[in-house]
């Protein structure tokens, strides 16, 4: 699980700015939401512009040079702050995985270019390279002594360059950079503002609606808009390029995008993704950006259930306050995100926050704002 991110000179975060999902209480309810002492569902909040999205981005990016998986190069320009004078955007992470810690830093001049990467496991360095000094890596990882250490092309990360070149011994320490490779393959962030826009987890680009048609998922879609209180009947009917999903009017059978709403598409994105996290084992790590932007407040509480049944550590933005509840999370799951720093409801306030208490009342009274 991720437990701990920073980010300095990426995007909006001019200094170093830090996400700690470690800082965790002794709640009784909602335990789901906390996994060995690190949140494992969290909601965030914070104004138009604040940078919840460019958070997103900034843990995703390791993803660019660790997989070969979806990252759209258009998500990442303008990558270094344009206030800070340092010529590198340098991310920090820290991984836990059962009793074990993992810390991977690196530090990139652009999108492509690698400068430095570490990686320390159980406080004892694993591999490491700073090309300011020198391309001549040092990699300690046993089962690795016979690797050049010379890794030359700065588009090359230390990681993958191990991943790919070597079958590392069985013990211990190389499991836990094996379980880090297969967290940073299962990462997916999606959003539904502007089209499907995501990163991780799966390549190129898949329609919506020929996915449920090919997975024969077409009543299950249309037991779920009925459910999220979109009436409907759905069909698969012909066009030029194949099969496509419509809404069935009797006589009348009209192609699904043709006519449905921003909200009921923002729905169909979700269904698209969800039939992958409840399926996918392989998806460790979940970032929705604005997931309800189209919902109304109760579909928006629902989908808040339905996140919380997937395995995947999930982090979720918003803005809607109807969510701030007890009842689908607990406070120490609930983040306030501000220019310079990002907390839990409980690390904002002096306040002893409850079970019983209306936290969404709280907030609106400025509880929060100490």
């Amino acid at each position: 699980m991720l437990a701990k991110f920073c980010v300095t000179n990426f995007k909006a975060f001019s200094s170093r700015y830090e996400f700690d999902l470690g800082k965790t209480n002794g709640y009784e309810f909602n335990k789901e939401c906390v996994k060995n002492n690190i949140v494992n569902k969290a909601l965030i909040y914070g104004h138009n512009g604040v940078g919840k999205s460019n958070l997103g981005f900034a843990i995703f990016e390791l993803v660019s040079h660790l997989t070969d998986k979806q990252c759209s190069s258009a998500l990442y320009r303008n990558f270094l702050n344009a206030t800070c004078d340092s010529k590198t955007a340098d991310f920090e992470y820290t991984f836990i995985f059962d009793d074990s810690k993992l810390q991977y830093n690196y530090s990139k001049s652009d999108p492509e270019t690698l400068i430095k990467e570490e990686i320390i496991i159980n406080g004892d360095l694993f591999a490491k390279i700073d090309r300011d000094i020198s391309s001549v890596s040092e990699i300690l990882a046993e089962g690795a002594e016979s690797l050049k250490k010379d890794l030359g092309d700065s588009k090359v990360s230390i990681v993958s360059y191990i991943k790919n070149n070597t079958v590392l011994e069985d013990n211990k320490t190389n499991q836990v950079f094996i379980k880090f490779l297969d967290f940073v393959n299962g990462m997916l962030f999606f959003r539904s503002l502007n089209s499907n826009q995501y990163i991780g987890l799966e390549q190129g680009s898949t329609k919506i609606s020929a996915d449920i048609i090919d997975k024969d998922k077409v009543a299950d879609f249309e037991d779920f808009l009925n459910a999220s209180g979109i009436k409907s009947k759905l069909c698969v009917i012909d066009n030029e390029e194949g099969k496509e999903l419509a809404f069935d009017f009797g006589r009348k059978k009209i192609p699904f995008y043709h006519i449905a709403s921003q909200g009921t598409r923002s729905l169909s994105l979700f269904y698209f993704w969800y039939l992958r996290l409840i399926k996918d084992s392989r998806v460790k790590f979940l970032f929705v950006d604005e997931y309800d932007a189209f919902y109304h407040h109760d579909l928006a509480s629902s989908v808040i259930t339905k996140l919380k049944e997937v395995n995947a550590q999930t982090i979720i933005t918003t803005h809607n306050t109807s969510v701030m509840s007890n009842d689908l999370l607990r406070p120490d799951c609930y983040y306030l995100m501000h220019e310079k720093s990002i907390d839990s409801l409980v690390n904002s306030t002096q306040k002893e926050l409850r079970e019983a208490h209306n936290i969404e009342k709280m907030y609106k009274a400025g509880a929060f704002d100490e």
